[in-house]
C-alpha cells in the first residue's frame, strides 16, 4: 500500500490541478468573462466559492434547513480529496479512495448545482461571481476557498526561485499532485538528511505538521532509511498535543528525528538545499517546505483579506465580513482567534454558523443570535505499527455580550493508544458521510 499506484495519478489528475498550478501568488484572479451562466437570481440565492469542508457542508445544510434557497457551489476540482488523514495515506495506512468523495452525489440529493468550474474573480457591487465560463450573480455569498501559500515570504518576486521550490520540495498543505509527489519522495528516500518546516502560525491544522513528522519517521523506519528526519519549528514548542508528539518522537523515533524548536526561517535557498534559521543552518538532501499560509487569492481579489494578517476580517460569531455583510467567510480563510483551521472547525463554521446565520439574515432576524457554539475535534496519527493516536477536542462557547466565541473546555489525550487511532478513522468516516451521503 506504500506504493504511489497509477490508479492513485488518475485520481489525482482529476483533481484538476498541479504542483505548479498550486502557487497562490501566481495564480491569475483577474479574468472577467461577460457572459451569465445562469438566469438572474429571485432573493433567495447563496453562491459558495471553494467546495472543501466547509464549502460543501454549506451547500447541504442550506438546501435542509431553507428548502426555498438556491445554491450555487462552484469549485475547480472534479474531485474531492480530503486533507484531513492525508497524512495517515502519506504513511501508506489508508488507500486513496479513502480520501476521495464526488461532488455530484451530495449536489443531486439536495438539491444544489455544482459548477464544475473555476472562480476567477467577484464583483461586490454587482454581486457577481466570474467564473473560467462566465458570471453568476448572487443575493449571499460564501467564500471558503481555503489556503494559499506566501512564497513572497521567503522569495520576494522571485517567482523562479517560488516555482523551484513548490516544484522540487512541494508543501502538500492544499490536496492534490503535491501529495503524490510528496509521498513518491517519503518512499524512494534512502539515507542523508530530510527537512521538514513546520509553517509559522496561523496556518492550517496547527497539528498537521507534528503528524506528518511521525508518519514520514514510521516510513522511514519501515524502509530501514540511513538517516534523519530534522523538523524545524519556529515555535518555541509543539503546540498542540506537545506531550503526545514528543513522547512519540522519544520512544518511537529518536534514531530518526531531530526537533529544533526556535527555528524561525530566515532564508531558503531551494537550489543549494538548505535552509538558515534562527537555530542555525541546515543542509538537506530532501525536504518538506511549507511556506507561510494566508487566505486563498479569491478571497483577497475580492478585497476582502487584510493585508497585515493575510486572513480575512469577519464578525467572530457570524463569519460575515467585515467589508461586506452580504459575505461569509467559512472555513481556514478567517480570522477568528481562537479558531483553529482544521476540517472539523470548517465543518462547524458552515453548519452551526454561516449557515444559521445566513438563514436568518434572510428571514430578516439577528444573524447573531442564530449562530450555535462550534466544536473542534483533531486525532493525529503518531504510530503506524500498531496504529496509535492522541486527540484534542474543544467545546466553545459564544459570549454574545463581547461578540466573540470562548474555549469552554479543552480536553488532550496525549498518551497513544490503539482506540484513538479507530477512533480517527470513525471520525473521518463520520464526517465524510455527512458531507458527501
Amino acid at each position: 500500500m506504500g506504493e504511489v499506484s497509477r490508479r492513485d495519478l488518475l485520481k489525482v489528475a482529476g483533481l484538476g490541478v498541479t504542483v505548479g498550478a498550486l502557487q497562490g501568488a501566481s495564480l491569475a484572479y483577474a479574468v472577467r468573462t461577460q457572459n451569465r451562466i445562469l438566469p438572474p437570481p429571485k432573493g433567495k440565492r447563496v453562491v459558495i466559492v471553494g467546495g472543501g469542508w466547509a464549502g460543501v457542508t454549506a451547500a447541504k445544510y442550506l438546501r435542509k434547513e431553507e428548502p426555498g434557497s438556491e445554491v450555487i457551489l462552484i469549485e475547480e476540482r472534479k474531485i474531492f480529496m480530503s486533507c484531513p488523514i492525508s497524512n495517515v495515506w502519506l504513511a501508506g495506512l489508508v488507500d486513496m479512495e479513502f480520501l476521495m468523495h464526488d461532488f455530484h452525489t451530495p449536489a443531486s440529493k439536495y438539491g444544489y448545482t455544482f459548477l464544475n468550474t473555476r472562480a476567477t474573480g467577484v464583483d461586490r457591487d454587482k454581486r457577481r461571481v466570474y467564473t473560467a465560463e462566465g458570471y453568476v450573480e448572487y443575493d449571499y455569498l460564501i467564500l471558503a476557498p481555503g489556503i494559499e501559500y506566501n512564497y513572497e515570504a521567503w522569495f520576494g518576486n522571485d517567482r523562479k526561485l517560488s516555482r523551484i521550490c513548490s516544484t522540487s520540495f512541494p508543501s502538500a498543505f492544499i490536496p492534490g499532485a503535491e501529495h503524490v509527489a510528496l509521498k513518491r519522495k517519503i518512499e524512494n528516500f534512502e539515507e542523508g538528511t530530510f527537512v521538514l518546516t513546520v509553517p509559522p502560525p496561523p496556518h492550517r491544522c496547527p497539528p498537521a505538521p507534528y503528524e506528518r513528522a511521525a508518519m514520514i519517521a514510521h516510513v522511514f523506519k519501515r524502509n530501514e532509511v540511513a538517516g534523519k528526519l530534522i523538523v524545524l519549528d519556529p515555535k518555541d514548542g509543539i503546540r498542540p498535543k506537545g506531550p503526545g508528539f514528543m513522547s512519540a518522537y522519544e520512544e518511537l523515533y529518536s534514531d530518526l528525528i531531530e526537533y529544533v524548536p526556535e527555528a524561525k526561517i530566515k532564508e531558503v535557498d531551494p537550489v543549494k538545499k538548505v535552509v538558515r534559521t534562527t537555530a542555525g543552518d541546515f543542509r538537506f538532501d530532501d525536504a518538506n517546505l511549507n511556506p507561510p499560509h494566508r487566505a486563498g487569492g479569491i478571497a483577497r481579489e475580492a478585497g476582502l483579506v487584510n493585508p497585515k494578517t493575510g486572513w480575512c476580517d469577519v464578525d467572530p460569531l457570524t463569519l460575515q465580513s467585515k467589508e461586506d455583510p452580504r459575505i461569509f467567510v467559512a472555513g481556514d480563510a478567517s480570522s477568528v482567534k481562537g479558531f483553529p483551521k482544521s476540517g472539523d472547525m470548517a465543518h462547524n463554521h458552515a453548519q452551526r454558523m454561516v449557515v444559521r446565520a445566513l438563514i436568518a439574515l434572510m428571514r430578516g432576524r439577528d444573524p447573531k443570535s442564530a449562530v450555535e457554539a462550534p466544536t473542534n475535534t483533531c486525532y493525529s496519527m503518531v504510530n503506524g505499527d500498531p496504529k496509535e493516536a492522541i486527540v484534542i477536542n474543544v467545546l466553545y462557547a459564544l459570549d454574545r455580550e463581547k461578540g466573540a466565541p470562548v474555549k469552554k473546555k479543552v480536553r488532550v489525550e496525549n498518551t497513544r493508544s490503539k482506540q484513538l487511532a479507530r477512533a480517527t478513522f470513525e471520525w473521518a468516516k463520520a464526517l465524510y458521510r455527512d458531507m458527501f451521503s
